[in-house]
């Protein structure tokens, strides 16, 4: 338990890094996610996801970037389980999308999520390696996140809970710099109903190169629909 408590610390503590902000990334930025579940149980150990993504340089304009994604997952039991997944990226300049994508990408990756709780404390901890195809050439990665999320005013996440959640993720590849990314995001959601929530909150992503570093700040809004099994 020391140690991951340890590891937590260490991820949230990676936010004060100082970096070089390029011109481009200057402002407040939107992140829009929609995810749809089909959750796997030991009852039905076999699920499956849908999302979709875009971000916008300012908070209502200057879109850039979307990526569409899907996968099929396995559960070993209620709180853990393996997921395979594929998806596509799009990257586009900075006021340049009439010009078309200037990244585009086909990405695979193998995912393990377990769970585990501190009285209502849910700790979840994901580890991704990824298999990328960008039309600049191939690369591998690999990721880990601790998600923390507490309800707030009642003790189990169900209909009608207003919870707070954070997230601190790390990115690492095979290819100079090795340390590639972190992100880090605050938020605040409510179940709305069994199969429905929504999160708004606050995201810093900061990427790492070997001659200067960006740092890009967002507010991220996150709808997440689960499928319910009959």
């Amino acid at each position: 338990m020391r140690f991951k408590l340890l590891l937590l610390f260490i991820l949230l503590s990676i936010k004060t890094l100082p970096v070089k902000a390029q011109g481009q990334f200057s402002g407040t930025g939107s992140w829009n996610i929609i995810t749809v579940n089909l959750p796997g149980s030991i009852q039905h150990r076999w699920g499956g996801y849908f999302e979709a993504q875009n971000r916008n340089y300012g908070v209502a304009s200057n879109f850039y970037y979307y990526e569409l994604k899907t996968g099929v997952s396995y559960n070993f039991d209620n709180n853990s389980f393996a997921l395979l997944g594929t998806g596509r990226y799009t990257t586009y300049g900075f006021n340049a999308v009439d010009d078309g994508p200037q990244i585009t990408e086909t990405r695979f990756w193998e995912q393990f999520t377990t769970n585990h709780y501190i009285s209502r404390l849910k700790l979840e901890h994901r580890y991704r390696i990824e298999q990328r195809w960008l039309n600049t050439g191939y690369r591998n990665r690999f990721r880990y996140r601790l998600t923390a999320t507490l309800p707030l005013n009642k003790p189990k996440l169900e209909q009608g809970t207003l919870f707070a959640s954070v997230f601190a993720e790390v990115f690492f590849n095979n290819k100079q710099p090795n340390f590639e990314r972190n992100r880090f995001s605050p938020s605040l959601g409510y179940k709305f109903t069994k199969p429905f929530t929504f999160q708004a909150g606050f995201i810093n992503q900061r990427n790492y190169a070997i001659n200067n570093s960006d740092d890009k700040n967002y507010l991220i809004l996150t709808a997440t629909y689960n499928l319910q099994r009959k």
